[in-house]
């Protein structure tokens, strides 16, 4: 029993330490983006990301096509509701945020914000697929708003005067999108499986952002200097492959072996290495009214994923929301 003791320990801590590079991989996503910022709109570099992803997705959908081609109308709204929103405009808002938030000194409440994601994610859970919410739900669920707000707005009244509220703002539409995306995915792999529905999420994704890549008139010159650099193409490489897939490989790897609970402070390597790097190469500092609305906004989460420990469906709402960022 020792020896079995022992054993599962060890597998413990080599599933938190998993989680815990996933979680840390996303947080230099803000590096990264700034750097391609200066090359391309926030629209291009999502476009561009999808145009890459669907090297994985369109074998994906034509190797599995008998599975998605028997979802109905509602299926296919949702995937569009994950495509359009969790994967294209979640991303663009993501990354205005960030553009915003780097002329404002906000870029670490664009990050932090996202800590939401499980929050919306068992809300909206509630409310499209029926799953059962906990009283004690709602209390949390109010402090977590109270934490948003003051990472949005500080310690004074709303204002949209300000850019660094705007970049809250952006970044709370992106953590709700990537939250409620978790839902609608959960809805469609009642009949497909993860890779058709990543897939899915990629491929349908990728006309919408052509589209309005095209209509934002791009500096096509510019554009073209830009992808002409291999530090710029091995950025956008990186952007794709490791926040998107790499990063989400290593999380849910480890995700297996521990209780939501303890993944969520895993998890806190995310906002942790981000406020790092944000501080040593962005020059980002952390205000007293970002640190007080994270620690509510955790203080939720952490709470939230207590209760789903003893209830599997709400469990896998809290895991699959955290992964939203990547996602």
């Amino acid at each position: 029993m020792k020896d079995l003791s022992t054993s599962s320990r060890a597998s413990n801590h080599g599933s938190l330490w998993l989680i815990a590079c996933g979680a840390a991989l996303w947080g230099l996503d803000a590096l990264f983006i700034l750097a391609l910022q200066h090359w391309f709109t926030s629209i291009e570099i999502v476009c561009f990301e999808h145009v890459l992803l669907a090297l994985y997705a369109i074998p994906v959908l034509v190797r599995r096509r008998r599975e998605w081609l028997e979802l109905g109308a509602a299926d296919w709204l949702a995937v569009l509701f994950v495509a359009w929103g969790g994967s294209a405009v979640a991303s663009i808002l993501f990354n205005v945020g960030l553009a915003v938030g780097i002329r404002s000194d906000a870029v670490n409440e664009v990050l932090l914000l996202q800590k939401l994601q499980p929050v919306f994610a068992l809300l909206l859970a509630a409310i499209v697929l029926g799953e059962r919410v906990r009283r004690a739900y709602w209390p949390w669920f109010a402090v977590a708003l109270i934490g948003a707000y003051i990472l949005t707005f500080g310690f004074t009244w709303p204002s949209l005067t300000h850019a660094s509220a705007w970049a809250g703002l952006c970044a709370l539409g992106a953590a709700f999108l990537w939250g409620g995306s978790t839902v609608m995915g959960k809805r469609v792999m009642r009949k497909v499986s993860f890779p058709t529905m990543t897939a899915l999420r990629f491929g349908s994704a990728l006309p919408l952002l052509v589209a309005l890549t095209l209509f934002g008139h791009p500096n096509w010159s510019r554009v073209a200097d830009g992808l002409g650099h291999w530090a710029v193409m091995g950025n956008l490489i990186y952007q794709t492959v490791v926040p998107s897939l790499l990063s989400l490989l290593v999380y849910y790897r480890g995700l297996g072996g521990v209780k939501a609970s303890y993944a969520t402070l895993a998890e806190l390597a995310f906002p942790a290495t981000g406020l790092a790097v944000n501080a040593l190469f962005l020059n980002q500092t952390v205000h007293a009214a970002q640190w007080v609305g994270f620690a509510l906004v955790w203080m939720a989460v952490y709470a939230l994923s207590r209760m789903a420990d003893s209830s599997d469906l709400g469990e896998r709402s809290v895991r699959e929301a955290s992964a939203g960022t990547a996602a």
